[in-house]
């Protein structure tokens, strides 16, 4: 049997940008993206701590040391810059392989960098 856990997350990065005329998915600091264990086009679970949604998309590299963090296309609709969000992906996996796993969290500062 598999389950579900929690594989990487990026906790309380702040959105800096929102493009609603975009195909879809979210922008990312190559830097974070490589900190968390994110993939490009990797299904991430997005959690706006300001207002409450919680939607889908998937994961797009944006330029490395910027602190880009933008919702693109529709999920631009549910964020406004400035907000603060929680980027969540999760894997499955054997349980004995879960009772082992330890997922990557990181903590970027106000400026979406980890320095």
């Amino acid at each position: 049997m598999q389950i579900t856990v929690l594989k990487s997350k990026i906790h309380r990065a702040k959105v800096t940008q929102s493009n609603l005329n975009y195909i879809g998915s979210i922008t990312i600091d190559q830097d974070l993206m490589d900190a968390a264990g994110f993939f490009e086009h990797e299904k991430v679970q997005i959690v706006n701590v300001n207002n409450g949604e919680r939607f889908e998309t998937y994961t797009i590299l944006g330029k490395r040391g910027s602190g880009v963090i933008c919702l693109n296309g529709p999920a631009a609709r549910k964020v406004q810059v400035d907000d603060i969000i929680i980027i969540i992906s999760y894997a499955d996996m054997e349980i004995e392989e879960a009772k082992r796993w330890r997922p990557s969290v990181i903590f970027p500062n106000e400026n979406n960098t980890l320095g």
